[in-house]
């Protein structure tokens, strides 16, 4: 055995170093089950669909798949392997890998001997942290086209380096200019960084978020000045390799100049697993991973409340912060506790912990805000896709609706109410996820979502100069992970197969696997 993948400083909270989370171990009752179920889905006709199988029992966590497997466990925030058999289905762990769009263009939807799997080990046990994790988690592969969801020519949710790699952009006072840089952060890293750019003071321990699982990034970082004010933008479901690109190439105006003013990760920024929306917006804004905040995926079970958690529909968004676990803080708890008096803006974002300002918070209330009737007609829209597509003109809309509030707010008033100049604003933008998702990353309607988006970025950031306020503002842009292009040959799934060897199973957010329920 060696040691391996060293994990980041353990969970910690106000001020009280703390052991590792419990993980939830695969019970015994559904040990057989679970025997059953992993046979099913290492077998050859599934490898175009199954990228690996995961799990934790007996006190170690396991990467299965067809052409073998690694075991190992945790101890002392360092990660030990046990075993491998076969071929080790996580052997490159590297940051760097497809680091360019020419470069990911020429390895589109990489089998697993070709991908490489950043933070692997962290990834897996934190998943198993979380008390309703699944008995097996499945991994889909790198070409998989899901049927399910209409068959989308761009996918995320999988460890898979290019599903999992998000853009960092930040620049302003505070900041390093540096332009793009080759070297990668995590996603749970942007809240500490944020906070410590704010110069909110950290708790004993040194943390800026009870229980953070990320850390300050001091490598962009220059002490010299400090903002006044931080405007976030997530740019939802971004491919960096193409925003990046487009940016050089003059197309993302904006994010170019956010770039010539400070740093850019070249290698990205990696969200937790799953890779997916609500998981990890939350994780970027209470720098907890997925399994640790509580907003464990799309859907899954509570096997306590014999419950199923849905967290990302139109119904319930808006509600969707209930299910964080108690204690959790986000980027708003933590300057307010600094801060008492300072006023937060939530724009478009479910995960609105503590925010003084809030769309969803409207939304909870029972006021809608104001929608356009015509999504054709409204200011840096793309006709040509907003007309056919449904969801290039909802989210359109969305984003409009988004723009109207955040330069509303940073006037001074929006809807007859006054608001103080926010000290820290963050702006979800849904349009990049819905286009990538329908096209694919490198398609004509993701780049069309970039433009737009780019250019509505635009007008909060002139809202920021008309409020006088853009040298003492620095600016942060992310998305919450990334999006691969998928092979419309490679569908279907593992459904049929498992009902076939008469397991009785739920299968929840695609590919969490509850056995016996």
């Amino acid at each position: 055995p060696r040691a391996s993948n060293p994990r980041p400083p353990g969970r910690r909270s106000l001020g009280i170093v703390t052991t590792e989370d419990e993980p939830t171990w695969l019970a015994p009752e559904r040990s057989d089950a679970a025997e059953t179920a992993l046979s099913v889905l290492t077998q050859a006709d599934l490898e175009p669909v199954v990228d690996m199988v995961l799990l934790a029992r007996d006190g170690a966590y396991e990467a299965r798949t067809h052409h073998g497997a690694v075991r190992f466990s945790r101890a002392d925030n360092t990660y030990t392997e046990l075993t491998v058999e076969g071929r080790h289905p996580l052997s490159d762990q590297s940051s760097d890998k497809f680091s360019s769009l020419a470069d990911e263009q020429t390895n589109v939807h990489p089998q697993r001997h070709d991908n490489a799997y950043p933070n692997a080990y962290d990834q897996i046990a934190q998943l198993f942290d979380h008390p309703s994790a699944p008995d097996l988690c499945v991994i889909h592969s790198a070409a998989h086209n899901w049927e399910d969801q209409g068959g989308h020519r761009g996918e995320h949710g999988s460890l898979g380096i290019v599903q999992a790699r998000a853009p960092f952009v930040l620049a302003g006072p505070g900041i390093r200019s540096a332009g793009v840089v080759p070297r990668s952060a995590r996603l749970v890293d942007v809240a500490p960084t944020v906070l410590e750019l704010l110069g909110v003071t950290p708790l004993a321990n040194g943390d800026h978020l009870a229980n953070q699982d990320g850390v300050v990034r001091h490598d962009v970082l220059d002490s010299s000045t400090k903002p006044k004010h931080v405007v976030m933008f997530l740019f939802d479901g971004t491919n960096p390799m193409v925003l990046y690109d487009m940016a050089a190439r003059g197309e993302a105006p904006n994010v170019a100049r956010l770039i010539e003013m400070g740093t850019a990760y070249g290698h990205g920024a990696f969200a937790g697993l799953p890779t997916v929306t609500l998981a990890n917006h939350t994780s970027i804004l209470t720098g907890q991973l997925p399994g640790h905040h509580g907003i464990l995926h799309n859907a899954w079970f509570d096997r306590q409340k014999n419950e199923q958690i849905i967290t990302n529909s139109n119904a319930n968004w808006p509600w969707a912060m209930q299910h964080v676990h108690a204690g959790v803080e986000s980027i708003h708890s933590a300057v307010h506790r600094n801060e008492p008096g300072a006023f937060t803006a939530s724009i478009n974002e479910p995960c609105d912990i503590d925010a003084d300002f809030s769309t969803f918070g409207f939304l909870r209330a029972g006021e809608m805000p104001p929608l356009p009737e015509n999504p054709a007609e409204l200011p840096h829209t793309t006709e040509r896709f907003v007309r056919p597509s449904k969801d290039y003109s909802w989210s359109s809309t969305i984003d409009h609706m988004g723009v109207e509030q955040a330069v509303g707010v940073l006037s001074g008033h929006y809807r007859d109410v006054s608001y103080p100049l926010p000290r820290f604003m963050f702006a979800n933008f849904t349009l990049t996820d819905a286009a990538m998702h329908e096209g694919g990353p490198y398609s004509e309607i993701a780049a069309a979502a970039i433009r737009d988006s780019d250019a509505r970025m635009g007008e909060i950031i002139k809202a920021v100069e008309r409020a006088k306020i853009f040298d003492e503002t620095a600016f942060v842009l992310v998305a919450d992970h990334g999006m691969e292009e998928t092979n419309p040959a490679v569908r279907g799934d593992w459904a049929a197969p498992l009902r076939d060897a008469g397991l009785n199973l739920r299968d929840e957010g695609y590919g969490f696997l509850y056995l016996n329920a």
